[in-house]
């Protein structure tokens, strides 16, 4: 290399080349930043996939191999990340209930939750929470206590749609209604509701519905 040239590299602030300082820098800058989005990228892929494996084949059926196919990594990774598929039951569990709770209105709410069930249990495009929750139901490993803090804040969400003095009951038997509809539906297949038409099924629900929280004078 010529001094010169050499001597204009080594001027230049840490000695780098001269490639490091146009738009975009060398691909060695350009990893630093990318690694925490690719980590966040990667945990939510994991969680979609698992999300989609617990919904179709439950807790105890789903494996972590399983898991890893459908999101595109490693077990390892998965155990890295989540240290468990208990862990990641949870995890799948609290981030759907709470996204759901957040972005969903206390009036919407119930209607949400059923629909997730009754459009195939809860095909790729839809609410598969509750999908996922019916197919680990009963697993003694699968997480109860995130089940139950989660059914605790669903029913104070629908109970703040009564303003009868046992509001709270009426919205856990709202609660105990649902989960029976996609049990079912989703985990027995019981005729005709197995394969009544989800519009129809949520007619007669929520009307029903309107009544169990409604006041009775």
């Amino acid at each position: 290399m010529d001094t010169s040239e050499h001597t204009r590299h080594k001027d230049r602030p840490g000695g780098s080349p001269a490639h490091q300082d146009r738009p975009g820098g060398s691909p060695a800058s350009e990893d630093v930043p990318q690694r925490p989005r690719d980590a966040q990228g990667t945990r939510a892929r994991i969680l979609h996939a698992a999300g989609a494996v617990f919904a179709e084949r439950g807790y105890e059926a789903a494996t972590v191999r399983d898991i890893a196919g459908r999101a595109g990594v490693n077990q390892a990774l998965i155990f890295r990340y989540f240290g468990s598929k208990k862990a990641l039951l949870t995890e799948v569990m609290a981030q759907g209930g709470k996204e759901q709770l957040s972005n969903t209105p206390a009036d919407r709410l119930f209607e949400t939750a059923l629909r997730g069930v009754l459009v195939e249990g809860g095909k790729p495009g839809t609410d598969r929470l509750m999908a996922v929750y019916l197919r680990s139901i009963g697993s003694a490993d699968a997480a109860p206590e995130t089940v139950r803090a989660l059914g605790e804040e669903y029913a104070t969400a629908l109970a703040s749609l009564s303003s009868a003095d046992d509001s709270k009951l009426r919205a856990q038997l709202a609660m105990a209604w649902l989960l029976g509809i996609g049990l079912m539906r989703v985990v027995v297949g019981q005729e005709p509701l197995a394969s009544a038409e989800p519009d129809e099924i949520c007619g007669h629900v929520l009307t029903a519905l309107e009544g169990l929280l409604g006041e009775r004078n």
